[in-house]
């Protein structure tokens, strides 16, 4: 069982940043492709961005490309997603998520682990 807490959600205006970090407790986290995932009110959830094993392949949804990044650090457990020209549109709880498994270049793998999500509120 792999935990996942995300952290450094907050209100910031638009146009601002934010640096959502993800840890997890496992000792095996280079294993998993992690992913970020966001769910805005009323809405479903849906795919943000996704980071191979190593880190050296990385997938974004369009609307996030251009503006965040994903990256991890596997000697501390941590995937974190940086958010740079923030829109009102951005506004939504973000989740962190693992996958044992491969990597591809989809949206739409399955994750087989989910942290509790963190809240971004973009005013305008």
């Amino acid at each position: 069982q792999v935990q996942l807490g995300e952290s450094g959600g907050g209100l910031v205006q638009a146009g601002g940043s934010l640096v959502l970090s993800c840890a997890a407790s496992t000792r095996t986290f280079s294993s998993y492709v992690m992913g970020w995932f966001r769910q805005a009110p009323g809405k479903e959830r849906e795919f943000v961005a996704a980071i191979s094993r190593s880190g050296g392949y990385t997938y974004y949804a369009d609307s996030a490309k251009g503006r965040f990044t994903i990256s991890r650090d596997n000697a501390k457990n941590t995937v974190a997603l940086q958010l740079n020209n923030l829109e009102p549109e951005d506004t939504a709880v973000y989740y962190c998520a693992g996958r044992y498994g491969g990597f591809s270049n989809s949206g739409k793998l399955k994750y087989d682990y989910w942290g509790q999500g963190t809240q971004v509120t973009v005013s305008s």
